[in-house]
Order: structure tokens, then sequence, then C-alpha cells
């Protein structure tokens, strides 16, 4: 939740910014300059035309989760945008990099959920989905003060994480890719879009 000031007539009124949906990217860039590779994974990702503004990590209750097509029509060139990003950057020919979002949520949508963002060299993009999946289960909870080995607490059958009473509900995305065979930057990213309707 972030506070904004709004002035209406000269009156300034303080207003709360709660997404309502949230969307999942994904992006690879390569480019002799490292800031360029960045951006071309911003448009492999469909969020190059945004000012992103990095937020921390609380999935917001009663947040619907949109298809990436559905979410990219609702951005508008120079749109302030809040995203959970994730990112990663070599310019080491074959050097694996990683990127990866992870949510985990009660199945209460009532309640808040926690979002965690992981990058690494040499992981699969499995292996970091996974790890970040882990990483925000665990996360959300020691938010509810509980322990939680994700190991132990994974149901395979009902896909979700069982933790004392609560079932917790999660999801990833990750993008990996190999260094560029010619040295060029190579950048990775996975990000958690929020969209707040005023």
């Amino acid at each position: 939740m972030v506070n904004i000031l709004f002035k209406k007539k000269g009156v300034t009124a303080v207003d709360k910014i709660i997404p309502n949906e949230m969307f999942f990217t994904k992006g690879v860039g390569y480019h002799r300059n490292k800031l360029q590779s960045f951006e071309l994974a911003l448009r492999s990702a469909d969020i190059e035309k945004c000012n992103l503004v990095y937020v921390s990590s609380i999935f917001p209750p009663e947040c619907k989760i949109v298809p990436r097509k559905e979410g990219v029509k609702k951005l508008s060139p120079g749109q302030i945008t809040y995203v959970v990003l994730a990112r990663e950057s070599t310019n080491e020919p074959n050097r694996l990099v990683t990127a990866a979002i992870g949510l985990a949520r009660p199945t209460d949508k009532n309640q808040y959920g926690y979002i965690s963002e992981h990058h690494a060299y040499g992981e699969t993009q499995k292996k970091s989905a996974d790890f970040a999946e882990d990483l925000a289960a665990t996360m959300l909870a020691s938010t509810l003060g509980i322990e939680m080995d994700p190991d132990a607490a994974w149901d395979k059958r009902k896909n979700a994480y069982k933790v004392g009473q609560r079932l917790f509900g999660s999801r990833s995305i990750a993008q990996s890719a190999k260094g560029h065979k010619n040295g060029l930057w190579t950048t990775v990213i996975a990000g958690a879009i929020m969209l707040a309707n005023y």
C-alpha cells in the first residue's frame, strides 16, 4: 500500500493505493551494454513503456491474478507501475543466470499473501522457480508467527503448503538464460506487476 497526495481544488488529501489486480511476466535481453540488455529484457516482458517503481512483497487481500496478455493491455506509456522484480545479468559466455518470483497466499482470499524475488547464477529455471515459491511460503508463515519447513509442509495431493490448519496456495514464474556466446550482456527478469483502478 502506498500513500499518495492528491490535490483537488486547493485541498490536499491522502489516498491509499491498493492493487486489485496483478500479473506475472518474464523476459530476457542481450546487448553489448548492460543497461540496454535490461531494456531489452523489459521489452521481452512487455513492460518497457512503464516507469517502474520497485515495491516489496505483500500480495493484497482480494487481489485478482490476471493473464499477462490482459494485464499488459491495461498499461499506458509513461504509467507509474508498481512491480516486485527479480533481475540478474552476466557478460560471461555460457554462464547460466536466472530470475524468479514466487507467490504464497492463504486460501482465504481476504488475507494477504507474500511475494518473493530470487536471482541466481548456475540454477535451472525450475530450481529457481521452486526456491522462490518455498521462500514466499516460508516468509508468509513467519509473518503469521508460524515456523515452517517447506519440504515437510508441501502437500502434493492438494498442490499447496499445509501449515497447521492453514493452507497456502503458491505459484511462480522464472526466466533463465545462458550468457551470450560472444560475451554480450545477458539480462533475465521476472516480475509481479501490480495494477490499481483509481
